[in-house]
């Protein structure tokens, strides 16, 4: 009866170490685990226009700033026809040596990343696109859009290709086409990129974007971070105002535009002294044309030229050539405006379109300048000696032969071959000496009508 007890206590005992070891093994794998850490804020920068020095800094700084901050992933949403491939190689180099993962975004919807925007693209470490976006089209041209001939041409194409292969291969995309992108110009929807792993993600928009990039992993040298930017905050790095002035003045069809008529208004001014206004507004435009052009690829031979013609314009005015300076001034205005700026890239050069329509109305302007001049100096002489011949003033002395008269408010002495009286009407007929040649000058003789006869 006394080990009924201990019999009854075994039971109980086995009970409570199952229940001990059920909650350790729930609670075991719980401990062990590793808590996801709450997701970090996202550095977002947008970029829509040609990639020049200005959009190059302005992407540095956004990846600088988020490498200072810490953030979870900086975006870049990119949307560009092209650009400067020296302002490209500023921007892959920032992003490969960034410590914060980059996402470069071809967006919004309608958007296109060609040429230059293409190597970017290559370069991220998650390349992504909107639906209803292109890429690709990043074959190195000449200056008027033409291929390059030569074996320069040739040692063009293949620095891109390799410089494209290398960020494909880094990012283990493929890079056979990424490559005849280059070579071949090839271009791909957002879809057909996809498909053939040229990016990783297609997303409406950021923050679809960020939900889809949670949980990959990127390489980051020869670390593995994995992303976390779901419900992640989202901070806009804004463009300064000055940079945003300087990245709409650094186009180069706006800088051509500011140049001529700058050098219009100037030309108008020394034309027209006086007139202030074409002055004043042709220094500004002339001002402003220079800072766009400190942050484009301006040739000096072009500038020259359009410079040159400028001058002939204005000798046509001064010289009588019949024509040959004006039309010197119209082939150099021309040829200067090709070649003002030098860049492999289409989208960095003057629009023919606007070429032909600048030059017309300079032609235009100067032809009407031209018209001016040649008017005035028709115009019978109002100044000096030969301003007076003819004019009309009153004897204010009698004139016999020799006396006072009074013109254009001076009063001069005078001789007259007959004799003048005082306060009669005089023309003067020669200047000699300081003295006036004149004569009585009689007005013509009319009916006087106010005086009726009585009948």
């Amino acid at each position: 009866m006394q080990r009924l007890p201990s019999l009854l206590c075994r039971p109980r005992r086995a009970a409570a170490l199952a229940l001990v070891f059920v909650t350790l093994g729930c609670l075991l794998p719980l401990a062990l685990a590793q808590p996801k850490p709450a997701p970090g804020e996202v550095i977002l920068a947008r970029v829509d226009s040609i990639i020049h020095p200005v959009s190059a800094e302005f992407i540095r700084d956004a990846i600088a700033e988020a490498d200072r901050s810490n953030a979870a992933a900086v975006v870049i949403e990119l949307s560009t026809p092209g650009g400067l491939m020296s302002s490209t190689r500023e921007i892959t180099t920032a992003i490969l040596g960034s410590r914060t993962p980059v996402v470069v975004y071809v967006g919004p919807n309608g958007a296109q990343c060609a040429s230059a925007g293409f190597y970017i693209l290559m370069s991220a470490d998650v390349a992504a696109m909107a639906p209803d976006t292109n890429t690709g089209a990043a074959h190195p041209v000449g200056g008027g859009g033409e291929d390059i001939p030569g074996n320069l041409g040739k040692k063009v194409e293949e620095d891109a290709a390799a410089n494209v292969r290398a960020l494909a291969a880094r990012n283990g995309r493929n890079v056979e086409l990424a490559q005849a992108a280059v070579v071949q110009s090839r271009s791909f929807t957002a879809q057909e990129a996809l498909q053939q792993k040229l990016v990783e993600v297609v997303a409406p928009n950021v923050r679809a974007l960020l939900q889809a990039i949670d949980g990959r992993s990127v390489r980051r040298g020869a670390t593995t971070l994995i992303l976390h930017t779901s419900g992640a905050a989202v901070r806009e790095i804004e463009l300064s105002v000055s940079r945003r002035m300087l990245g709409a003045l650094a186009d180069p069809n706006i800088a051509y535009i500011l140049l001529i008529l700058g050098s219009l208004g100037l030309i108008f001014e020394l034309k027209s002294p006086g007139a202030i206004l074409p002055g004043v507004v042709g220094g500004i435009c002339l001002i402003l044309a220079f800072f766009s052009m400190s942050v484009l690829p301006v040739n000096a031979a072009g500038l020259a030229l359009i410079a040159l013609a400028l001058v002939f314009f204005i000798a046509e005015i001064k010289v009588v050539s019949h024509g040959i300076l004006g039309l010197g001034g119209v082939i150099a205005l021309v040829i200067g405006s090709l070649m003002l700026f030098k860049t492999p890239d289409a989208a960095l050069r003057v629009s023919l379109w606007l070429i032909a329509c600048l030059t017309a109305f300079t032609v235009l302007v100067m032809g009407l300048l031209l018209y001016l001049t040649v008017k005035t100096q028709r115009l019978p002489v109002r100044t000096g000696a030969e301003g007076l011949l003819h004019e009309l003033g009153t004897a204010r002395t009698a004139l016999s032969p020799r006396g006072k008269v009074a013109i254009h408010g001076e009063l001069w002495d005078a001789v007259a071959d007959e004799a003048v009286a005082a306060g009669e009407t005089v023309e003067v007929l020669g200047v000699r000496n300081l003295t006036l040649a004149v004569r009585s000058h009689l007005p013509a003789q009319f009916p006087d009508y106010s005086v009726r006869e009585k009948v």
